[in-house]
């Protein structure tokens, strides 16, 4: 989501945002004070998606948990329907006899101790992580700087699998990791401005209800708390949670 420089205060006490014409406009057009239906969300957010080139669409969803505390950790994959519009790039870590059934699923890097080294020596150039069992020892040596970018292979998330083949086809299709962040914020692309309404309706409404169903059992009440959507240069609109149900 895109944010003005600055901002100047009108005789009503309005910030108003201070930048291009095209990005005053789009400011100007969104009631910041409204809860927006889905559907109406979703018109307004295409109509702001005006730049050169394909921008990306995005949430940002605000839940009521505590993110320090390990038995409300939020954190999950969901496959979206139709895809999210972008290029996956997967690194598979393995033994030699798992490589060619990573590159026939179309990995894009395969190897183990090599690309430990090429990571220690920050050279990350891949979207997803993937790895057999028996190389997360090796994995060990790098989880400090892939943990904190969200690369580390996990069990749950099934980026820890012998099926090295399914899990790479799975991230190249379109699967979305989430994982509550301080604040209980969570953020993801779901898909392009040019996809239709249909296509982000149905990707949105996956990604919350992978969301609810993560939801900690300790955790009574409403979950959600706020849910945004926005484009990589528009500004935000704010979405009645009531119409995220399908």
């Amino acid at each position: 989501m895109a944010t003005p420089n600055k901002k100047t205060k009108t005789q009503k006490g309005a910030f108003q945002p201070v930048g291009s014409k095209r990005l005053r406009a789009a400011w100007e057009g969104v009631d910041h004070t409204r809860l927006y239906p889905l559907a109406d969300a979703i018109k307004l957010v295409k109509q702001n998606a005006n730049s050169k080139f394909d921008e990306t669409i995005d949430i940002a969803i605000n839940l009521d948990v505590d993110a320090k505390q390990s038995e409300q950790s939020v954190r999950g994959v969901v496959a979206m329907p139709n895809g999210i519009g972008k290029t996956v790039r997967v690194a598979v870590f393995a033994r030699e006899d798992k490589f060619k059934e990573a590159k026939d699923a179309g990995a894009d890097i395969v190897g183990n101790t090599d690309l430990v080294e090429q990571i220690e020596k920050g050279q990350i150039d891949f979207d997803r992580c993937i790895a057999t069992p028996d190389m997360m020892p090796v994995l060990g040596k790098v989880a400090k700087i892939l943990g904190p970018k969200g690369l580390m292979p996990n069990p749950k998330l099934g980026t820890v699998t012998v099926d090295v083949g399914k899990a790479v086809r799975a991230a190249k299709s379109g699967q979305v990791e989430f994982r509550a962040e301080k604040a209980g914020l969570i953020h993801a692309g779901l898909g392009k401005a040019s996809f239709s309404e249909k296509a982000l309706t149905e990707n949105i409404r996956a990604f919350v209800d992978a969301i609810q169903q993560a939801k900690p059992s300790g955790i009574k009440g409403a979950f959600l708390k706020k849910v945004a959507l926005s484009s990589t240069m528009g500004p935000g609109v704010k979405i009645d949670i009531s119409s995220l149900k399908a």
